[in-house]
């Protein structure tokens, strides 16, 4: 009884092991497609929309996709506001980010507006060279 008992502790040890052994990359990838299932879209502010979140494996980068709409949904408004440099700032100090800074990892920002459908108004990739 006792090497029945000693047996079904180790395979469940022994699971619990294998699962601690996701990759960066998966636990990534996952974690952006649970994001998206589980909250997208999502009211960021009156104005923005959060659409989703993926994640490339081959090229390392976490993108995320926003809609935008009113006063924003103007190539000239949203420009004029200085996008990149505002989001550079809040990679920078994000420390939910931090495991993926520390990796390396790039964080692309991609602007698409409601009232044109598809059109992209804005777009901002960072690399590691830009936020370290």
């Amino acid at each position: 009884m006792k090497r029945i008992i000693f047996l079904s502790v180790l395979s469940v040890l022994s699971f619990g092991l294998i699962a601690c052994q996701e990759s960066l990359e998966d636990r990534c990838a996952r974690e952006a497609k649970e994001y998206t299932q589980k909250h997208c879209p999502f009211l960021v502010s009156r104005d923005i929309m959060l659409d989703s979140m993926t994640f490339d494996k081959t090229t390392h980068t976490i993108t995320y996709a926003y809609t935008v709409k009113g006063v924003l949904d103007d190539d000239e408004v949203l420009n004029r506001n200085s996008p990149r440099t505002l989001l550079l700032q809040e990679v920078r100090n994000s420390t939910n980010l931090k495991l993926y800074k520390e990796a390396g990892y790039n964080f692309c920002y991609v602007y698409y507006s409601a009232q044109r459908r598809g059109k992209q108004v804005f777009s901002a990739t960072f690399t590691e060279k830009d936020y370290r």
